[in-house]
């Protein structure tokens, strides 16, 4: 790692610290670089927003998307302060960065209390397993969205 790199990871970790001084929610901290410039930042705010989407990655990607008035975050990495839950993972995939760098793991995050194991596990279960029912109908109806979708012409692709 760089100095750098370094300099990100402590802003991430500092973020994380400042959030949990505030009362914002769990000890976790993002930020957004690109070209070297930090461009956006985060920390989890789920208790704060009653949000249960507010991870702190979430918090980060949302601002930088707006900041840079992007929907991908591409030739960005993210620093972030633990390694990333299966929801934060994802938005991170959706988002589209080039890497992301982590302090903290997801084991050093179950020991204390923030245990997404079960999540990971339920995805690998099939849908009529899960913990959370689902129920699929009027998926005709759904189809009809969704071929409006393949037919328009100005839509805005990614």
């Amino acid at each position: 790692m760089t100095e750098k790199d370094k300099e990100f990871m402590r802003r991430a970790i500092a973020l994380a610290q400042n959030g949990i001084e505030r009362n914002d929610g769990g000890p976790f901290g993002a930020i957004v670089v690109k070209n070297g410039e930090i461009v956006a930042e985060g920390n989890n705010r789920v208790t704060s927003t009653n949000d249960p989407t507010a991870h702190a990655e979430v918090v980060a990607i949302r601002n930088a998307c707006e900041s840079l008035g992007t929907f991908q975050l591409d030739d960005c990495t993210i620093y972030t302060s633990c390694e990333p839950c299966p929801m934060c993972l994802g938005a991170i995939y959706w988002a589209r960065p080039k890497q992301v760098f982590y302090a903290c793991t997801r084991e050093d995050a179950a020991e204390i209390g923030f245990d997404d194991h079960f999540i990971y596990d339920e995805i690998e279960k099939p849908i009529e397993q899960r913990h959370i029912k689902s129920v699929n109908f009027l998926r005709d109806e759904g189809l009809n969205v969704f071929e409006n979708w393949v037919n328009k012409t100005d839509k805005t692709e990614y």
